[in-house]
């Protein structure tokens, strides 16, 4: 997504709206500005159409309240032609507060059941192209009412994710509703009987583009009746008959691109089809295992038609389809959007390659299926970086999320494979996704900041994030209204502030108050983006200078607030982990009797401890441990329980991490500090505990002062 200054002429795909010009504009600025007055109102009708257009819906809405000038300018036609309403809630009273705006929208992106409920009531009737993910939910009857108020609809779209509730029903009735229909493509349909297929073969007429992905069972000899189809899918699709699939769709008089990408097509098959077919030019079967065994790739058979698998050259197979080749073909993209090439055909091709391609790759990114480390440091990332460009806004999206997917090797510990993210870094990948993550579509920004954080997991990937002015970035997008926008910009700011490099820069940025400004934000609901806000804080905190950023922000109260009534253990832990290091700093700075002095942190703490989750009890009792070493905080976690529930934490963590049984230990050790706590470790049955941890392989250091049964105890143990 690029910007784009237009003067004087706004463009909606093919609307084209002449607005008024304003000559008497310049001397009214420079008049403005020797009053040092600025007068938004002077600003010309396509300026103010333009900026209107960066805005996702709500911004735009808001901004058209302005004034009466503004409200005419918010209603124009050409700015409601596209709508996209992933990233908010759009039930039916919100769209039909937008209805008078949609007359004339033609593009829609949605995204769950809700807002597919509520489609109908945005009275869109010249409805184009519609396009929804999240659609596990929505029911035939929803689809099949859509379709029926959407007749001129050209383009329908749901996936990539399953569309588990969607049957054939809902298939005939897109064919009965939908005749100008030129393209088609669902996800995860369990069947698609023949009835549905020929349906659309016989009322769809100019149905060109066909997309079947990861269903169970296709007809595939109905398939063969769609003469019109152009070019066809079925990546992931199982169970196919792959004998009949060779007998009937060489015959399809039209057919130019195939795809039989992720299924167990063989090399017969293939063959055959690049064979016996007059018109097909292009055919993908990337991770195809059965084709890809090495005693079947040199029985595959192309007769000059173009085949992409992963033991292809996929750059050059793509070069060669251009009468003049590229000097560098992994530029072949780039070069072809470039070029002035009129080819209408190659063009189309060349297209649908690149959401092919999208699909297929972040696909296989999902699965991360072995021996494949080869094919994405020497064509797979370059791929992405390459679709990255496109010029299709859902192809670009699917290009960043599968360079935030394919990175990762494993989401539980966030381990990413070093060769892969380097390999991004060295491409350009960096420059790349921090210009997609300027962009004002939210859409990108949410995909673009996902690949940045997981990138940065890597240190020479997050130095170069921070040196190519990421930082800056990332802190912008997470004062983003749009939550998931906001939620990966958090995720970025974590990954990169594990770095000591990267804090102050951080905080310079204004990163520290714009992620206490998230828990505020998204308290309830969001518990992606707290966690994610909670644990870059908790890693700033751990540095003396961030950690007083952090308090004077607002982040004691914020973390607190989480301790006490987030029930997510993701958050409870990060924020446990940052009330710990902002307490860790007592020698050099308040925080600690802050947050000990803050209503109800104490209670909050002493209550994780009691959570049956390990992480929560270890960050908790961390806490506790250095809030401890103020007086005040020592009597005060004792009036809270906290001898009772670190001595009950003690008894049970004998066979927990080490990490735990030092901070259960230590908090223990800080409280004992008190004679009056030291008797109430005593009577609660705490030595034993205690010396039980002493004798195991953690390495705890104890230094308890107990008076128990009248006589004063000594213990010291030192770590085995």
């Amino acid at each position: 997504m690029s910007r784009r200054v237009r003067r004087k002429v706004a463009r909606r795909g093919k609307e084209k709206v002449v607005l008024p010009s304003y000559p008497e504009v310049e001397d009214e600025v420079i008049g403005s500005e020797k009053n040092e007055v600025v007068d938004w109102t002077s600003l010309p009708d396509d300026t103010v159409i333009q900026l209107m257009s960066c805005l996702n819906y709500r911004d735009r809405a808001s901004l058209s309240s302005t004034c009466r000038t503004w409200r005419a300018l918010g209603a124009s036609p050409c700015l409601w032609s596209s709508l996209d309403l992933r990233a908010h809630k759009c039930d039916i009273a919100m769209a039909a507060s937008l209805a008078s705006r949609c007359m004339n929208l033609q593009k829609l992106r949605f995204r769950g059941a809700e807002s597919a409920d509520s489609i109908i009531h945005l009275q869109a009737r010249n409805l184009r192209e519609l396009s929804g993910d999240y659609c596990r939910k929505i029911t035939d009857a929803t689809l099949s009412v859509i379709v029926a108020r959407h007749e001129a609809l050209e383009s329908l779209q749901l996936g990539p994710d399953f569309c588990e509730r969607i049957t054939s029903d809902a298939v005939k009735a897109i064919a009965l509703c939908c005749p100008k229909l030129k393209k088609l493509r669902l996800s995860g349909i369990r069947d698609i009987c023949g009835d549905a297929i020929n349906a659309l073969a016989k009322l769809c007429p100019n149905l060109t583009d066909i997309g079947f992905l990861d269903c169970l069972n296709v007809d595939e000899v109905a398939l063969g009746n769609v003469l019109s189809v152009r070019f066809l899918s079925v990546a992931g699709t199982s169970n196919m008959k792959w004998g009949v699939v060779s007998q009937v769709w060489h015959k399809l008089p039209k057919l130019v691109g195939l795809d039989v990408s992720r299924t167990d097509v063989g090399p017969i098959t293939i063959s055959r089809l690049l064979t016996s077919s007059k018109s097909l030019k292009v055919l993908c079967a990337l991770n195809c295992p059965v084709l890809e065994e090495e005693n079947n790739i040199s029985a595959v058979k192309s007769k000059g038609k173009l085949l992409l698998a992963l033991f292809t050259d996929i750059f050059k197979a793509l070069a060669s389809l251009f009468a003049e080749t590229t000097k560098n073909e992994k530029n072949v993209f780039l070069d072809w959007r470039n070029s002035k090439n009129k080819d209408k055909n190659l063009n189309e091709i060349m297209t649908w390659l690149e959401w092919i391609l999208s699909h297929i790759l972040l696909r296989t990114a999902e699965s991360n299926p072995q021996g494949l480390d080869d094919f994405w440091l020497k064509q797979g990332a370059g791929l992405l970086l390459s679709l990255m460009q496109s010029t299709q806004e859902d192809v670009q999206e699917r290009a960043a999320t599968g360079l935030a997917t394919f990175v990762v090797i494993n989401d539980e510990n966030a381990s990413i494979d070093c060769g892969r993210a380097e390999a991004v870094m060295k491409d350009g990948g960096i420059r790349l996704l921090l210009d997609l993550a300027k962009s004002w579509r939210e859409g990108l920004q949410s995909e673009a900041a996902k690949a940045i954080a997981n990138l940065s997991v890597n240190a020479k990937v997050a130095k170069a994030v921070a040196e190519e002015g990421g930082i800056n970035i990332l802190a912008v997008l997470a004062r983003s209204m749009n939550r998931l926008v906001a939620e990966e910009a958090a995720g970025g700011l974590w990954n990169l502030s594990v770095g000591e490099e990267h804090k102050g820069a951080i905080a310079d940025a204004g990163g520290v108050k714009a992620l206490v400004d998230l828990i505020f934000k998204w308290s309830s609901g969001g518990d992606g983006v707290l966690e994610r806000a909670a644990g870059a804080l908790a890693n700033l905190a751990a540095d003396d200078k961030c950690s007083m950023e952090v308090a004077l922000a607002g982040g004691v109260h914020a973390l607190v607030m989480l301790a006490r009534s987030c029930k997510f253990e993701g958050v409870q832990e990060q924020a446990a982990r940052a009330l710990a290091n902002l307490a860790a700093h007592g020698d050099s700075n308040s925080n600690n009797s802050a947050v000990g002095q803050e209503a109800g942190a104490l209670e909050a703490l002493v209550q994780l401890t009691r959570s049956p989750h390990e992480g929560v009890r270890q960050e908790a009792a961390g806490a506790l441990w250095n809030l401890s070493f103020d007086d005040r905080n020592r009597e005060a976690i004792a009036a809270a329980g906290g001898v009772e529930a670190l001595v009950v934490l003690a008894q049970s963590c004998s066979n927990a991490s080490p990490g735990l049984q030092e901070r259960a230990a230590g908090a223990l050790w800080g409280l004992s500090v008190s004679e009056a706590n030291c008797i109430a470790i005593g009577r609660e049955g705490g030595v034993a505990p205690l010396i039980a941890l002493a004798r195991s392989e953690a390495e705890v250091s104890i230094l308890l002062y107990s008076k128990y049964s009248g006589q004063v105890i000594q213990v010291f143990y030192i770590p085995w």
